[in-house]
């Protein structure tokens, strides 16, 4: 589903732990590393979309989450020319996102990356707040910094904790080992 402007409507989820930290994760044979997120389909609202991206990706259920936070309206962001089906019609010329901030009031035990057939992502961790603004890819930077700082005060509010003005941190404690998907993460 492509919208007149060719953006394809989408979910994005940020996942927060009870310490603060985000959900992370690398997408199966690539480098690249980002938040769930995932195309709605025709017959769906954004939440109906965002807790079936959730299960397909994480596998977590709806009872596993708290929903924290929704964006206003549509972030969006371009794909680079070089991602773009010029042969497709209507072409895609990038995403246009709801955000959720999601608490994990389950067991981290029940994150599985492999509980659909086709696992979108083969590692996860639990990084700082602002790490995947500096470390998404360039085209989708933008969207995080919007989303993360819409996200920020609940965050704040909800731990009492201060996470700045900047747009991202970096140095030491930002991200954790890497771990494999499947139950055993």
């Amino acid at each position: 589903m492509i919208d007149i402007d060719g953006y394809r409507p989408n979910v994005g989820i940020v996942l927060l732990n009870a310490d603060g930290r985000l959900f992370w994760a690398r997408r199966v044979n690539r480098d690249g590393w980002q938040f769930p997120q995932g195309g709605m389909r025709s017959d769906e609202t954004p939440l109906e979309a965002m807790y079936r991206e959730l299960e397909e990706e994480t596998g977590l259920a709806a009872h596993h989450v708290e929903v924290i936070g929704v964006t206003r309206g549509w972030l969006r962001y371009r794909l680079p020319s070089r991602y773009v089906r010029h042969h497709q019609h209507p072409t895609c010329i990038g995403q246009k996102q709801v955000w959720f901030l999601l608490r994990l009031v389950g067991s981290e035990e029940a994150l599985r990356l492999d509980a659909c057939e086709k696992p979108e992502f083969d590692h996860w961790r639990w990084v700082d707040f602002w790490y995947p603004a500096a470390h998404v890819v360039n085209f989708k930077r933008q969207v995080y910094e919007r989303a993360l700082r819409h996200f920020a005060p609940l965050v704040e509010a909800l731990l009492s904790v201060q996470l700045g003005d900047l747009p991202h941190r970096e140095g030491p404690g930002t991200g954790d080992t890497p771990r494999k998907g499947a139950a055993t993460a």
